[in-house]
């Protein structure tokens, strides 16, 4: 005798047959009220705030400008002193890092 064993055990199949039956008769919602319910404004959105935050403070930062010994790698965007260059090529720098 031989046993087909790509083929699905009944008891296997009758349980798929029923779990496809109860999500048929579920409650779901249809494609459009999910699709307006994706594109309602959140509450953030309202207010045009990326984070979703308030924040009442004002935040002041002191911009130093890059000094005469130092230089900006062109790989890492760091600005670094001139002690960690390791090569200039093509008029850009870069740092021991990025070269190591």
């Amino acid at each position: 005798m031989s046993a087909d064993y790509d083929a699905l055990r009944s008891d296997v199949k009758e349980t798929q047959d029923k779990s496809l039956e109860a999500l048929r008769s579920a409650n779901a919602p249809d494609a459009l009220s999910v699709v307006r319910e994706l594109d309602a404004p959140d509450d953030a959105d309202v207010l045009g705030v990326p984070g979703g935050e308030i924040v009442a403070q004002e935040l002041i930062i002191n911009v130093v400008p890059q000094a005469a010994d130092e230089f900006t790698c062109h790989s890492c965007f760091l600005v670094r002193h001139r002690s960690q260059m390791a090569r200039e090529h093509d008029g850009h720098q870069y740092c021991r890092e990025c070269e190591g």
